[in-house]
């Protein structure tokens, strides 16, 4: 998509590689120097000049519209994390109609992401904070931020088997990101892995259906439902050094409701090729059931349903 001059109706063109200023342009918001109010003097100079020099972001929005103001905070918030890497452009349709006509903006908020003149990305409607960070990292590095350290601590400290740090890490995350799903996926499933599957349930019940049905999401939902059919990590230690097929399975179980599906789905698929009749055939059910809950187009699920398969026919 070509840029139009609003005052020509004719695509423009950069008139130079050095912006000029004109007499009564808008100056830059004076909250940040990223974020610049368009108008029929500066249009030109930080849209399409600035375009050429890096992204630029412009925002098609309207004062009291419901959807503009969360989306606007979230933009600016943003635009100033990225240091420059784009501007935000901000374009009030009610006080510049000309400009929104021609660039015929028919429904509030319009969000392009234009670059050398041409529009790259565009959406339309509101959007929550991670799904606006996903759409322009599509485009544009991400910059470090404190709620990438936070993914990061938080990781690692329930790798290294650190739970209370990891949940006090997911909780401060949550507080930083609160429409991001992925710090309360976190946080269940460290409630799953301490055992507080009540509190487990109730946070995963708090994502959006879309957002539950994530292969995150599912896969934190699959340990929650095995968490109670499993044997507890006691009674596992009592087993001992038992490698019956029954305590193969018991083992299983345990590994899967632990987050360690590759160990627990090996261990039914080896009780499988031991003797699939075994225990009424409890460990294809149990494999059934675990693809069931991950979904069907889980990794998991197709690694391991094929293979399966294979023991089967």
């Amino acid at each position: 998509m070509q840029i139009i001059d609003p005052r020509t109706g004719m695509p423009m063109r950069a008139a130079s590689s050095t912006p000029h200023t004109e007499t009564g342009a808008a100056p830059a918001s004076s909250a940040s120097p990223f974020i610049v109010d368009i108008d029929m003097h500066n249009f030109q100079q930080v849209v399409l000049e600035g375009s050429m020099q890096g992204a630029v972001m412009l925002v098609s929005w309207m004062p009291g519209h419901p959807d503009c103001a969360p989306l606007m905070q979230s933009l600016e918030k943003i635009a100033n994390e990225y240091q420059g890497a784009f501007t935000l452009a901000r374009l009030n349709i009610e006080e510049q109609q000309q400009i929104a006509m021609q660039l015929r903006v028919q429904q509030v908020p319009d969000v392009k992401l234009i670059v050398q003149g041409q529009m790259y990305g565009q959406f339309q409607g509101s959007q929550p904070e991670h799904k606006l960070r996903e759409w322009l990292g599509q485009f544009l590095e991400a910059p470090e931020s404190a709620e990438g350290d936070l993914k990061g601590q938080a990781e690692a400290a329930l790798a290294a088997g650190d739970t209370a740090t990891a949940q006090a890490l997911y909780q401060q995350w949550i507080e930083t990101a609160p429409e991001d799903p992925a710090p309360r996926i976190g946080l269940a499933s460290v409630l799953v892995a301490t055992h507080a599957l009540e509190d487990a349930e109730q946070v995963l019940a708090s994502l959006s259906e879309e957002d539950q049905a994530t292969p995150d999401a599912r896969a934190v939902k699959a340990r929650l439902t095995f968490a109670r059919q499993a044997p507890t990590p006691e009674e596992i230690a009592a087993l001992g050094d038992a490698d019956d097929l029954t305590s193969r399975t018991q083992r299983a179980l345990r590994a899967i409701a632990d987050g360690q599906y590759d160990e627990g789905l090996e261990s039914l698929l080896s009780v499988m090729k031991a003797d699939r009749a075994h225990d009424d055939g409890a460990a294809r059910k149990l494999l059934i059931q675990v693809f069931e809950a991950l979904g069907n187009d889980h990794p998991l699920t197709l690694q391991y349903r094929r293979r399966m398969f294979a023991l089967l026919y």
